[in-house]
């Protein structure tokens, strides 16, 4: 009898101390994304960027490889300290795994060298500037899938001057952003043979009357089109600016991305743009282009069965954001699934990380089937962390509901091909 309780307390504690062992370990089971973006000044854009992860992970009801992931969403509200401060967040948090970034360039310019310094894997679905991809030694841990401004300069560039334009006036955003632009268009128009007519550099928050007086300025120049980077507030400020001049000083702009990430088009609604000459640059996917594949029917249904504001495709606002955060998570799964978990953040970042670099199957996304997307970074493979090219991008325009059609892309002329 003796013998019998002493072996039944042994297997009580024996158990006690198994299920302390191992309940940690279950509670444990569970890594954090981190959303680092603007949800204030272009929510429409961050918000559009989380929806897309959202509907990616829900495909795998939030679990890989045995994980739950959970998305933390941080407001930097375009300001690089607060993201500065967001990235000590999440290095603080024991389950953060990796983090998507948003729509602006200066903070991830700002932090760069943090993020490679602190191995923080970096997912960026929208932000373009050219630098943030392109480290100086081999240690880079940021990966882009969107439009890289080392080729989108060149695109809105060349797409001009196919249309007969050539005397193009720059208006840039005195950022980092702005300033990679510039290197890019300026290389574009050299290569031929063309000067811009101006450049002149803008700060957040410009009024009216000061828009004003730079777009005289640009027509004064002598130019025929403005090639316009900036996002959705400024643009917004433009756009009335250029309503309020009389007709035969308005020009036609040629735009990058960023008046999509917020309420742009609502508040230029398409009674103004009739009176505009605005394209903007995209990448090759639309959810209103027909015919579908039968991905983008069940992602479009997804997102309408997770969101009630979402009835059509119309619904889903700054569909860039959606459209390359689901992609880029889906790359993101394929190479969890390939890498596998272990609990150890800094050991799975870093296996993810590789895994990244080294997709052995091909993933198919809204855009296009991605076959090994990314490729270890060094110096002599800059192009290394971008899953796109300029074969992936378009220019686009607002239709009457606020809906973003593509153009359909056309062959750059032999002249323009020999000289680029």
């Amino acid at each position: 009898m003796e013998i019998y309780h002493y072996l039944t307390k042994k297997f009580i504690v024996t158990l006690f101390l198994t299920l302390l062992i191992t309940l940690p370990v279950k509670a444990n089971k569970t890594y954090n994304i981190y959303l680092d973006a603007d949800f204030t000044g272009t929510k429409v854009a961050s918000l559009s960027i989380q929806q897309g992860i959202n509907v990616a992970l829900a495909e795998e009801n939030y679990r890989i490889k045995g994980y739950q992931f959970n998305i933390i969403t941080k407001d930097h509200k375009g300001n690089s300290l607060r993201s500065k401060r967001n990235l000590e967040s999440f290095l603080a948090d024991s389950n953060a795994l990796l983090l998507f970034s948003g729509l602006h360039s200066p903070p991830l310019l700002a932090h760069k060298n943090f993020i490679n310094n602190n191995r923080i894997l970096v997912l960026n679905p929208w932000a373009a500037a050219g630098p943030i991809t392109r480290a100086t030694d081999k240690n880079n841990w940021i990966f882009r899938l969107s439009i890289d401004d080392s080729n989108a300069g060149s695109f809105i560039s060349n797409h001009a001057l196919q249309e007969g334009f050539n005397k193009p006036f720059l208006l840039l955003e005195d950022t980092g952003w702005g300033r990679s632009n510039n290197n890019t268009m300026t290389k574009a128009l050299a290569a031929n043979d063309i000067k811009p007519k101006g450049t002149t550099w803008f700060n957040w928050g410009l009024g009216i009357n000061h828009a004003k007086i730079l777009l005289r300025n640009a027509k004064s120049s002598g130019a025929d089109v403005i090639f316009f980077v900036g996002n959705a507030n400024e643009g917004k400020t433009f756009a009335q600016a250029m309503l309020a001049l009389d007709t035969e000083l308005q020009l036609p702009i040629r735009s990058h991305w960023g008046i999509t990430g917020g309420d742009f088009a609502e508040v230029i609604n398409n009674k103004a743009r009739e009176q505009l000459d605005l394209q903007f640059i995209q990448t090759q996917f639309s959810f209103i282009a027909q015919p579908q594949s039968l991905l983008a029917q069940n992602v479009l249904l997804q997102t309408i069965t997770m969101y009630p504001e979402i009835n059509t495709a119309n619904d889903i606002k700054a569909p860039t954001g959606f459209v390359h955060a689901y992609d880029l998570t889906k790359l993101l799964i394929a190479a969890i699934k390939q890498s596998g978990l272990t609990g150890d953040k800094h050991h799975d970042a870093n296996a993810i990380k590789l895994a990244l670099e080294h997709l052995e199957a091909p993933v198919q996304g809204l855009i296009k089937n991605y076959q090994t997307p990314y490729s270890p970074y060094t110096l002599d493979n800059i192009n290394a962390h971008e899953a796109l090219d300029e074969a992936d991008y378009a220019m686009g325009y607002y239709q009457v509901d606020n809906s973003v059609t593509l153009l359909p892309r056309t062959p750059l002329s032999k002249e323009l091909n020999e000289k680029n």
